[in-house]
């Protein structure tokens, strides 16, 4: 094992995992940074493909969010198992897991692949982006099951303690698919398809790397075959369901903002605005993502620690984490005012969609240190298994969105739409905070008597 999550100084293995995580995640990010850009940038239709892919965006996401049921669904209590000295138990909820991401990746492309054009349409493509999100899509969902497959088992690699094993999965993807978007898109004439399809061949590499690790003799925890029980995926399933509820809700955000920039915008600015939003969320993918790994990567260290009923060292690890939060949210809100330029100039020279993505980004990432307190807020309690606390949280900040979201358009205009996100990442997180300060010492003094009374 890469790191002794029971025994090794908690700042440092705060570190030693939280780092090469955030850096995966961030390198992940590339995947659909790269593909926009050079998307972007094709010769007279950059702009409309672009906006056709921002539409694609959210329901890839969404898809994948799939993965995050199974992983981070199984990953903490696979964790808590190895804390408890549990190795049987281990290996059961990392079997049912691989049944549960194989089964879920063929229904899924079954499933979606004939309305892939209805959803596409209710989802904010105009008839002008239709014919390149259907295009992109299409490519990409025949590669769902590489996706779900890699990222899902991903989090059983760093679960066991191999944060740099999986950053190397990722980090393999995205470098493969750097160097295969412009020989796709431009060199085989492929356009969007062929930058989904550089996608699909990173994501296949990455799943043969994850799936050798975790098939070979390296890991505590291999997967095998058998002792699948209806219990242990009910299980998984339950405790992912909020990690799943936050990306595919995310999504739904992003969707209908894409569905209420078209309809207040009107015909003249939606595609415009669209596009516009496509940069943004690229950026924000920049902030969440990488933050995400901050505190989903470090919940092996809670859940681990929490299972061995060293409850001193949860609350250690979270004072770690809540700074690495704190410090990389305001680090991200510094450089979207610095930077923010720079890299809406990787998506577009036109100088009026310049300008509006730039004004975006900065209204966007108005609360981002808020937002980096409440991911290991809902994090943490998903570590500990305390869904009853983290989704009710994750849905507030939702709810604030949402009511946000439509009603600022309806009463100020299309642009007045971008506020909804900072607005949530005040309101949410005060909530959060709240709760944390009320409920956690609690959580974890129960636990000790638990284990008391076991003894």
């Amino acid at each position: 094992m890469e790191n002794d999550l029971g025994r090794g100084d908690v700042g440092r293995l705060v570190r030693a995992i939280a780092f090469p995580s955030m850096l995966a995640q961030f390198v992940s990010v590339l995947y659909s940074i790269v593909d926009r850009m050079y998307i972007g940038h094709i010769a007279g239709v950059g702009d409309l493909a672009l906006a056709g892919v921002g539409v694609c965006g959210p329901v890839v996401t969404m898809i994948g969010s799939v993965a995050s049921l199974v992983g981070v669904g199984g990953s903490p209590l696979m964790s808590i198992k190895l804390g408890e000295n549990d190795h049987a138990g281990a290996r059961a909820i990392l079997a049912n897991a691989f049944l549960l991401l194989c089964v879920f990746s063929v229904m899924i492309v079954a499933l979606v692949l004939p309305v892939r054009r209805e959803m596409l349409s209710l989802f904010g493509a105009s008839d002008a982006t239709l014919p390149y999100a259907e295009g992109y899509f299409f490519v990409y969902l025949l590669g769902t099951p590489f996706a779900l497959l890699s990222t899902g088992l991903n989090s059983f690699v760093v679960a066991q303690g191999y944060a740099k094993k999986a950053m190397l999965s990722v980090v393999l993807g995205a470098a493969l698919n750097i160097a295969l978007d412009p020989v796709f898109i431009f060199l085989l004439g492929m356009g969007v398809q062929g930058a989904a399809a550089a996608t699909v061949v990173s994501q296949l590499a990455s799943c043969i790397y994850v799936l050798r690790f975790l098939f070979g003799p390296r890991p505590g925890v291999r997967i095998t075959f058998g002792g699948y029980a209806p219990r242990i995926m009910g299980r998984i399933l339950a405790l992912g369901f909020t990690p799943f509820c936050i990306i595919a809700v995310d999504n739904v955000m992003i969707i209908a903002m894409n569905a209420v920039l078209q309809r207040y915008g009107g015909p003249e600015r939606g595609d415009l605005l669209i596009t516009c939003a496509t940069i943004v969320q690229s950026f924000m993918l920049v902030v969440t993502m990488p933050l995400g790994g901050i505190s989903g990567g470090t919940q092996t260290i809670l859940g681990f620690n929490y299972g061995a009923c060293r409850t001193q060292r949860v609350l250690m690890a979270q004072r770690h984490i809540f700074l690495l939060c704190a410090g990389y949210t305001a680090l991200m809100f510094v450089l979207a005012r610095l930077l923010g330029p720079l890299f809406v100039g990787l998506f577009t020279t036109d100088p009026l969609l310049s300008e509006k993505a730039m004004w975006a980004i900065r209204v966007c990432t108005l609360a981002l240190v808020p937002l980096g307190i409440q991911y290991e807020i809902v994090d943490g309690f998903t570590a500990i298994g305390q869904v009853r606390y983290s989704l009710p949280l994750s849905f507030w900040r939702k709810a604030v969105y949402f009511a946000a979201l439509f009603a600022l358009p309806a009463l100020f205009g299309a642009e007045a739409a971008f506020y909804a996100e900072p607005i949530s990442d005040v309101l949410g997180p005060v909530c959060s905070v709240a709760v944390y300060l009320l409920t956690m010492k609690k959580l974890l003094l129960r636990r000790e008597m638990s284990h008391l009374a076991q003894t």
